[in-house]
């Protein structure tokens, strides 16, 4: 038995496997949706999978015209999809409590892959669905990059905003927090200065989660489509980016792993980025 939460903890579920399916996807909707560079998923029957609690408390956001994506109204993770006509549940494994048992098989929609992003393991690779799955898949239309600008947005396009010039720090997150609330192996975090980000339109949908017992953590996020977006810290001035909602190719790479102490069990990292069991030490 395999349970998963979201951040706050109000949307709880179980699933009694086994996995027989897990993937890497780069399609830009899941990308948008989770606010990730890459998102995993583990595949089980739909059968053995039960909602504990806060079914109640899921906004569904219909992202195609024959498909929706749930997310957790007061935190903004990610939740599981049930697949009724394939007989199968396809949950985030970022949200996991335990290790399921199967390691990722495959990275797909490798052709719509973050910008920059370079994939080093050897799994195989399909630019869209691997080829025994059938079907094709459905892609956002590319936005019109600006000269200069790197542009970002959420899922439903609703959230939108602009960066100029190079971000100051770039990260991968591995800590249980990260991984919860974007639903992913790890969060890649991009931090600029307030004078090099500004807001498009949007900034009305967003509402934001604290957890309770962290002293700086909060998740940021589109309250129609869930996917995480900018933090203003006008304190620090700073705002966090998270790297899976932009546009184009920031110009920089992520310079470090970080709280590696607690990455997912079935998350291998095969980069030659350094690695902190905690933050990078002062």
């Amino acid at each position: 038995m395999t349970t998963g939460t979201c951040l706050c903890g109000t949307v709880r579920y179980e699933i009694d496997g086994p996995f027989s399916v897990m993937v890497n996807c780069h399609c830009s909707m899941c990308r948008k949706e989770h606010g990730a560079q890459f998102v995993t998923f583990a595949g089980a029957p739909l059968s053995g999978f039960r909602w504990l609690s806060g079914e109640d408390n899921l906004t569904r956001y219909s992202s195609s015209a024959s498909g929706h994506r749930d997310f957790c109204r007061t935190c903004g993770s990610p939740a599981p999809m049930l697949l009724d006509q394939m007989g199968m549940v396809l949950v985030p494994a970022g949200c996991l409590e335990q290790d399921p048992g199967i390691r990722p098989q495959m990275h797909i929609f490798v052709g719509s892959k973050a910008p920059g992003y370079t994939i080093t393991d050897g799994l195989p690779q399909h630019d869209e669905y691997p080829p025994e799955w059938g079907g094709r898949g459905l892609e956002r239309p590319p936005v019109a990059v600006p000269e200069g600008v790197v542009p970002g947005s959420c899922l439903c396009g609703g959230v939108a905003w602009e960066l100029t010039g190079l971000p100051s720090l770039m990260m991968n997150c591995h800590c249980s927090r990260c991984r919860r609330g974007r639903g992913a192996a790890h969060a890649t975090n991009a931090f600029y200065r307030l004078d090099q980000f500004r807001w498009i339109r949007g900034e009305e949908l967003t509402t934001s989660f604290k957890v309770p017992e962290a002293q700086f953590f909060t998740q940021h996020f589109c309250t129609v489509c869930g996917s995480p977006t900018p933090r203003v810290m006008e304190k620090f001035n700073r705002v966090l980016i998270p790297a899976g909602e932009l546009d184009a190719d920031p110009g920089a790479r992520p310079t470090a792993h970080i709280f590696v102490a607690h990455k997912a069990p079935w998350f291998e990292i095969t980069d030659d980025l350094p690695q902190f069991p905690e933050m990078i030490p002062r």
